[in-house]
């Protein structure tokens, strides 16, 4: 059975439009199924809460697919660079290892470990020194984010590989309980609906970014110290965001009497993270009808399940660069065109929220999903390849929308919707807005 069927029930869209990512993978396979089961699932809530009979639902593949990549188009203005000078791909004495250094603590393990300045060509002298897995296990020892690259063959036989491989694409647990009448109506199914937003990067921001065009009031939650200016304009589209130090008593307060408000939990943090500011007991005690989505990079199970990581990292582990550098003849890692498992992971967990609030109205009690970065490699590489059409090298002019969206860096233009579902038209409330930039509260 298909995999995204077995997690979500019955898939049924027509596809339209043309175009593929050129890559080793299915990248525009993947787009389009995910989102895809965005659309099956938002129609299964239309017709599970009574708001009418299930719609018909397309998605645009050369649409999907560009929105894999930036939604977002400044005019007049530039988007900061997403990756820091010393973030990327190094040749060690056996292989090649990545370093992600874009938050300034990862920045500052890689470089304790190395021995060295923040230069480009000083880190390559010191990473030539290491065995790249045994640089990968100090760097992440350290508190900070590095992976080797390896094959397929060698990641399916490691033994977080094989974890992975035999999870499920989505892990479920319902419990008892009576969802909150959040309103919605036809039109904007999702009108009324709290989603607190605990995520960061892509694949969580993505998921909520989803939710809100649908008509979700998503309040983002951010510490005062977080900053993402390279994705932040892409991807707190109708949202509120607003500052908190979930360590500081007063905020932690504050943050649980939003959570008592919240019809929906999503966050992204390392599995136990969150737990340890607020025990699954207590988020229980004080929203009993949450339904809870969760994301983290290397799966829930085996060695490596609390470990820290990110798309372009479970990449380079997963035997996705490995595979890619064979397939464009190349002589060094060979990324997928776009960071393809945050967006599908994010389409996912939006298509598992939508999937809980229909099973709620149909009265299946309450329930959670956890989803993985590496999990959702797992299902682009069992994908078929040989994806035909024009190569996708980016968008043009006529795939945005006419909205001049009044961003808080300035105007812009966004992609038209890859998703189409009849009578209920997805568009966002309100434009993208800096981290912080409201209180802690619902509207």
């Amino acid at each position: 059975m298909d995999q995204i069927a077995s997690a979500f029930g019955p898939q049924g869209f027509d596809v339209q439009g043309e175009g593929t990512w050129p890559s080793r993978f299915a990248v525009t396979d993947l787009a389009t199924r995910c989102f895809g089961a965005v659309g099956a699932a938002l129609g299964a809530v239309i017709e599970a809460r009574g708001l009418g009979p299930r719609p018909a639902i397309s998605v645009d593949r050369r649409l999907a697919s560009l929105w894999y990549s930036w939604s977002i188009h400044p005019q007049g203005w530039q988007m900061p660079g997403a990756w820091d000078a010393i973030a990327g791909d190094y040749a060690a004495a056996d292989g090649w290892i990545k370093l992600h250094t874009n938050a300034p603590h990862h920045r500052a393990a890689a470089l304790s470990v190395l021995g060295c300045g923040a230069e480009r060509a000083t880190v390559a002298e010191a990473v030539r020194g290491w065995q790249a897995d045994t640089l990968e296990a100090a760097i992440v020892g350290a508190g900070g984010a590095a992976a080797a690259m390896r094959s397929r063959a060698a990641w399916l036989a490691h033994p977080q590989g094989a974890a992975v491989a035999a999870e499920p694409l989505v892990h479920w647990a319902t419990r008892a309980g009576v969802l909150r009448d959040f309103g919605g109506t036809r039109a904007r199914p999702l009108a009324g609906l709290r989603v607190l937003d605990l995520t960061r990067v892509l694949a969580g921001p993505v998921a909520t970014r989803t939710l809100a065009g649908y008509g979700a009031e998503v309040l983002r939650i951010d510490p005062p110290s977080w900053s993402e200016p390279g994705v932040v304009p892409d991807v707190t589209l109708g949202k509120t965001c607003a500052h908190l130090d979930l360590k500081q008593a007063a905020d932690r307060a504050r943050f649980e009497a939003l959570l008592a408000g919240a019809d929906v939990l999503v966050h992204g943090y390392r599995p136990g993270a969150l737990d340890a500011l607020c025990s699954p007991e207590r988020r229980l005690a004080l929203a009993p009808n949450l339904i809870e989505v969760s994301l983290c990079a290397y799966g829930w199970t085996g060695p490596w399940a609390g470990r820290r990581g990110f798309d372009s990292l479970v990449q380079m582990s997963c035997g996705i660069a490995e595979a890619g550098m064979g397939w464009a003849g190349a002589d060094q890692p060979h990324p997928l065109p776009v960071q393809a498992l945050d967006h599908a992971t994010g389409y996912l967990m939006a298509a598992a929220v939508l999937t809980a609030l229909a099973r709620a109205a149909r009265g299946e009690g309450v329930s959670a999903a956890r989803l993985s970065l590496a999990r959702t490699a797992e299902l682009l590489c069992g994908l078929e390849t040989g994806e035909e059409g024009p190569a996708i090298t980016g968008s043009t002019p006529e795939d945005l929308s006419d909205w001049d969206e009044q961003t808080s860096w300035g105007p812009a233009r966004r992609l038209k919707p890859a998703l189409s579902v009849e009578g209920a038209e997805m568009r966002w409330d309100s434009a993208a807005c800096e981290l912080g930039s409201s209180p802690a509260a619902w509207r």
